[in-house]
């Protein structure tokens, strides 16, 4: 009888163990399939450019952008003072997260009455990020062969709210001889446009403007720089066009100017989702090499969130948005305002973020987009 009891309760122990197993490589294999999300790691002694007391600066210093120069970052910031009104600072970085080179004065601001005109835009239709009495926003630089190219919102106070372009020399630039050409509006009167970026190489053997990402990318080719004179105007998607409605909820427009890799370019840009409103968020897509409208790749989450503190405390709470990223030994550099008060940095490897990117193609079918 004895035999036989514990006959029963080794039986009914092993049993149980077995179960134990079983649940346990069911979890493993639960926790195999969660995949590891790819994000951007920020510097840790972020922000890297912050207001000083320098009347031009003394408020703001956000949305820089950036290009590689000769073995060093250069980078160009917003910046608002005592004035109210937005101006450019310059910053530079050899190994792109320490800033070792700032100077106490601006390197580009508006001039004289330039985009000064009598009709208004009502204050409800445009977010400025600060700087009412207008001036250089939210700078986008490319450089193609020995010429710096700079698109900027020429915001004037209420006036007006258009997209300019100037151009300095290489060789200036990096002599710090601010010899910028004078700047000519390329965008039309009477409408908002910001966002808009300059290819670095020539697409399709011309010249190449992004100035839309949605309802749908819309690019402007050119064969030279000098069509723009002040008279002509690329037309795009705008907040008073019938396609704007259309246009992909939270999306805001895109970041840094492209950049050239093995899968096509790389574009950055900035996203709302609809469960988390009001904050601005960094998204990657990739464009094809050859025809840039057509979108490859998609990341299905974003790859910089505003968490920290210093991207929620400012100006505006709950805001990351770059307008500049270079890639330096291997590594991508995006560089942003937080809370449009400061400026940080983020890193990742740029074929950790391709090979993630590899595994989201967007499939059109008619006209629903699904992403693989």
């Amino acid at each position: 009888m004895a035999e036989s009891k514990n006959k029963k309760i080794i039986k009914k122990v092993s049993t149980k163990v077995g179960i134990k197993k079983v649940v346990k490589k069911v979890t493993k294999k639960k926790v195999a399939k969660i995949k590891k999300r790819v994000e951007l790691t920020r510097a840790l002694h972020n922000p890297i450019i912050s207001p000083r007391l320098y009347p031009w600066e003394s408020k703001a210093t956000f949305n820089p952008t950036a290009f590689l120069g000769t073995g060093k970052i250069h980078l160009i910031y917003r910046a608002i003072g005592h004035d109210d009104s937005s101006v450019l600072g310059y910053a530079g970085s050899h190994d792109g997260y320490n800033i070792i080179d700032r100077p106490t004065y601006t390197i580009f601001m508006r001039r004289n009455n330039f985009n000064r005109v009598k009709y208004t835009v009502a204050p409800i239709d445009y977010i400025s990020g600060g700087g009412w009495n207008g001036g250089c926003e939210d700078p986008r630089v490319t450089r193609i062969d020995d010429t710096v190219y700079l698109l900027y919102i020429a915001f004037d106070g209420w006036g007006s709210v258009r997209i300019a372009l100037t151009s300095i020399a290489f060789s200036d630039f990096e002599a710090k001889r601010w010899q910028w050409k004078n700047p000519i509006l390329i965008s039309p009167p009477n409408e908002i446009h910001k966002n808009w970026v300059i290819f670095p190489e020539k697409v399709k053997g011309k010249y190449a403007i992004l100035h839309s990402i949605s309802p749908k990318i819309l690019i402007h080719y050119f064969d030279s720089f000098d069509e723009f004179d002040g008279k002509k105007f690329i037309n795009s998607i705008h907040q008073g066009s019938p396609e704007w409605q259309s246009r992909e909820r939270g999306v805001r427009g895109v970041g840094p100017a492209p950049i050239k890799t093995e899968l096509g370019w790389l574009m950055l840009y900035h996203k709302i989702e609809e469960h988390d409103p009001g904050r601005y968020k960094i998204w990657a897509m990739i464009l094809d090499s050859e025809d840039p409208t057509k979108v490859l790749y998609k990341s299905p989450e974003p790859i910089l969130e505003p968490d920290e503190d210093y991207e929620n405390n400012g100006c505006k709470w709950g805001v990351i948005y770059t307008c500049g990223a270079v890639v330096k030994n291997d590594r991508l550099f995006v560089y942003y305002g937080g809370a449009d008060m400061v400026v940080g940095v983020a890193t990742i490897l740029l074929t950790e973020l391709l090979e993630d990117l590899k595994k989201h193609k967007v499939v059109k079918f008619k006209k629903y987009v699904t992403r693989i």
